[in-house]
């Protein structure tokens, strides 16, 4: 049976593989992006800016990155919520959703409405959660959010009020599903002690992830604090990224929210993209295990070296966390991330892991521009701290894509609703074909 799918696997590769340069000559943009990085419009959107280059005297030239949400610099957000001493992933998802920010009664108001909605139906978590546990908490999320459309009277209303109420539903309820998810996996499957603790609801809902996880549902106030900047820093990423422009297009097709949500959450577990956290922290560890001299700037550079050229760490050729589609001087998450990454670090006694992550993120993208043709520099993303802050944090490695989505299904609901109110058109682009015509065999011409 494996001779005979191996067999198919070549005959699949022959007639099914394009040569790369018909791409040029067909002026396709691989990926929806020009040759230099400039993507592909597809659509319009209100919700985010992402800017990393600026035109001058007819040249496009790098910038660092700007990431605006609904008009406002994220580092001003970022700022007016810790200088007020309060956490910020409410505030921020109500700017997201509904285009303003909101007053002290409007905010105090939404975060009720949010805790009223955080609870799963009842016998969810023994009926849908406990079942056939994964180690893949991505898939499992995505049957959860599945499931959830049978417990939907209204679930294929598309009018906004519908929509907003199956939204906000969500949101409450994705650090429940994922969590919950995961101590059945660790039950199941890490045959650890099951237990299942109730969100607090005058709790942020970092604060309450962190309850719901740890088993004596104890955190520090710093432990909160970052993990509410990760959410709030993930929430949101123009409407381009690959799982949000899913979301556009599955939405488009005119199917619910459930579905479009599972669609998302599908584009989301990618290595490519919310994946890419845990593969950070692999990156790191095979480093560590493969460097005799973790300090030493020319062993490490040497050997990401290797990973670039597809010798070293998983063989892809990919320096993890290193780059992005759209930014190229610097990303303006990373650059809010990496100062808290620095306070945590401290805190928990990891000043030479730190200092380690700071090294690959200096000497990467030299590695980078010597090895590769680059038409853009290239910066740590994210998702190069993110893995780390997850790890000083104890979280499980199996959550930390789960907390991506737990932070950007915020953004998908706020795009859903935009492509809901705005298009009443199917997402339908062209693919030129490059087939040539065949005649038709009877069975017994073959060979």
């Amino acid at each position: 049976m494996k001779d005979n799918v191996a067999k198919l696997s070549e005959k699949l590769l022959a007639n099914t593989t394009i040569n790369t340069k018909l791409y040029k000559e067909y002026d396709v943009k691989k990926g929806l992006r020009d040759i230099d990085g400039k993507g592909v419009l597809a659509g319009l959107t209100n919700i985010s800016l992402i800017k990393s280059m600026e035109e001058r005297d007819g040249k496009r030239i790098p910038i660092d990155g700007v990431l605006h949400y609904r008009g406002i610099d994220i580092r001003n957000l970022v700022h007016g919520f810790q200088s007020g001493g309060y956490f910020g992933f409410e505030e921020i998802c109500y700017l997201l959703l509904f285009g303003e920010l909101p007053n002290e009664d409007e905010l105090s108001d939404f975060r009720e409405l949010l805790a009223e909605k955080r609870t799963l139906p009842k016998n969810y978590i023994r009926d849908v959660l406990m079942k056939s546990p994964t180690k893949d908490l991505m898939n499992h999320l995505s049957r959860s959010v599945l499931t959830l459309a049978s417990y939907d009277p209204h679930v294929d209303d598309l009018s906004i009020p519908n929509v907003l109420e199956q939204c906000l539903s969500l949101i409450s309820i994705f650090p429940l599903l994922s969590v919950y998810s995961y101590h059945s996996f660790a039950h199941r499957i890490l045959d650890k002690s099951f237990y299942i603790h109730k969100p607090k609801a005058h709790y942020s809902t970092a604060e309450n992830i962190l309850r719901l996880l740890r088993p004596d549902k104890s955190f520090s106030k710093i432990e909160a604090t970052i993990l509410d900047l990760a959410l709030v820093l993930h929430m949101e990423h123009g409407g381009g990224n690959n799982s949000t422009f899913t979301t556009h297009v599955v939405t488009s097709s005119g199917t619910d929210t459930y579905a479009a949500v599972s669609a998302a959450l599908a584009s989301l577990k990618g290595p490519k993209h919310g994946g890419a956290n845990i593969k950070v922290t692999e990156m790191m560890k095979n480093i560590k295990e493969n460097v005799e001299d973790i300090t030493n700037d020319d062993q490490v550079a040497d050997y990401l070296k290797r990973i670039l050229n597809k010798d070293g760490f998983d063989k892809k050729g990919l320096i993890y966390g290193m780059g992005h589609a759209v930014y190229s001087v610097s990303d303006p998450r990373a650059d809010l991330f990496s100062q808290c990454v620095k306070q945590l670090a401290e805190d928990r006694g990891l000043h030479d892991e730190f200092q380690f992550y700071k090294r690959v993120e200096r000497l990467a993208p030299q590695v980078i521009a010597k090895e590769r043709n680059v038409y853009k520099g290239v910066s740590a993303n994210i998702d190069f701290y993110s893995g780390f802050v997850y790890h000083m944090l104890d979280l499980p490695d199996e959550l930390y894509t789960p907390l991506f989505a737990v932070a950007r299904i915020v953004g998908w609901s706020a795009h859903r609703m935009e492509e809901l109110i705005n298009m009443n058109k199917i997402i339908r682009p062209a693919y030129e074909s490059i087939s040539s015509p065949k005649h038709y065999r009877p069975i017994q011409e073959r060979g």
